[in-house]
């Protein structure tokens, strides 16, 4: 009975995993997606290319992942969320497709080669704007009663304004991980990007917690009232302590290499994880102010929760299929750990 009742919270710190999962490792090769007009020559986007080669295809099963588990362990949530943002997921999975095509026919082609990097960056920035617009309509929630009169509930100034700041945030992770991937001009350019996409994601941040502050009284009173408070206000203290960090660490780069001094492996590393621990934070946040709704105020994940019987025929194929994905994801990383000018003769 006890493993009964934990099921539905199980799934739902599973399909957080999975998300937050995604949105990192995704994340930054989407990043190089967005990123790609910035570069120039053909041996840059060789080099972007070649960057992500062996990760993105297996970064993106996070995704499937995830859709699995909505579906199967909350149907509810999954039916309510799908009808609600059915154009942002199909115009979503159509960038992932342009961009999924367009990185195996780039290395093929010669003449075309300028189209499908165009393709690659296009479906990589749609990909990235509409899973913004999906979380800036879940922050700020919907109105029930006038959903079956809309379909365009996820079309809002709020929803347009977090598929920019969600766009920025991966440019961000892509340039960190351009950073402690390459070598030269690449990384001195990646570095310097990031310093600049760094301020607008803290000021976005900024503006997306005080709007949904100022718009939901319950994340209000979550966040201010009671003692508990004093605890997440560690997270927005963390994230500001973060960025400071990765703020310095950028400069540094970049300041090395006009000095032509070696940068340490650690300086190259650390913007990584310091920009993947502002994502992991502001997911916390979101976390916290939401728990424990799907679709807030409307669906939490216990009324959205399959029945016992079908959660609990899902768990030996999840508890099989979950180590065999983190194995994978790490074997990727751990193949592929160095510079990409250490193994791109193998392509």
């Amino acid at each position: 009975m006890e493993l009964q009742m934990g099921l539905p919270l199980f799934y739902f710190l599973l399909l957080g995993f999975a998300i937050l999962m995604y949105v990192l490792l995704d994340g930054f090769d989407l990043g190089i997606g967005i990123l790609y007009p910035w570069f120039n020559t053909d041996a840059e986007h060789d080099h972007l290319m070649r960057s992500i080669s062996h990760v993105w295809d297996g970064n993106e099963t996070w995704l499937v992942f995830g859709g699995v588990i909505l579906f199967g362990a909350f149907p509810l949530a999954y039916a309510s969320i799908a009808s609600l943002l059915y154009l942002p997921i199909m115009l979503m999975l159509i960038g992932l497709i342009f961009r999924g095509v367009a990185f195996e026919y780039r290395f093929k082609s010669h003449t075309s080669k300028v189209w499908w990097n165009r393709a690659f960056a296009i479906g990589s920035s749609l990909a990235a704007f509409c899973q913004g617009l999906m979380l800036g309509v879940l922050v700020q929630g919907v109105d029930a009663d006038s959903v079956a009169s809309s379909s365009l509930q996820w079309l809002t100034p709020f929803s347009l304004f977090t598929g920019l700041a969600v766009m920025a945030g991966y440019a961000l992770l892509g340039c960190t991980y351009l950073t402690m991937k390459s070598r030269g001009d690449i990384q001195q350019k990646a570095a310097r990007y990031g310093q600049r996409l760094l301020l607008f994601v803290m000021l976005a941040m900024l503006l997306v917690s005080l709007f949904t502050l100022y718009q939901q009284p319950e994340i209000r009173e979550r966040w201010f009232g009671g003692a508990h408070s004093l605890i997440l206000m560690l997270l927005p203290l963390m994230a500001i302590l973060a960025a400071r960090l990765l703020y310095r660490d950028l400069g540094r780069v970049q300041r090395q290499f006009a000095a032509e001094a070696e940068i340490s492996i650690r300086h190259e590393s650390r913007p990584f994880w310091l920009a993947a621990s502002l994502f992991l934070l502001a997911f916390a946040g979101l976390v916290a102010g939401l728990f424990p709704y799907l679709l807030p105020h409307q669906i939490s994940f216990y009324a959205a929760a399959a029945p016992d019987s079908s959660l609990s025929f899902m768990l030996p194929g999840i508890l099989i299929f979950l180590p065999l994905i983190l194995a994978y994801t790490l074997w990727g990383y751990h193949i592929f750990r160095g510079k990409v000018e250490d193994y791109e003769e193998g392509y």
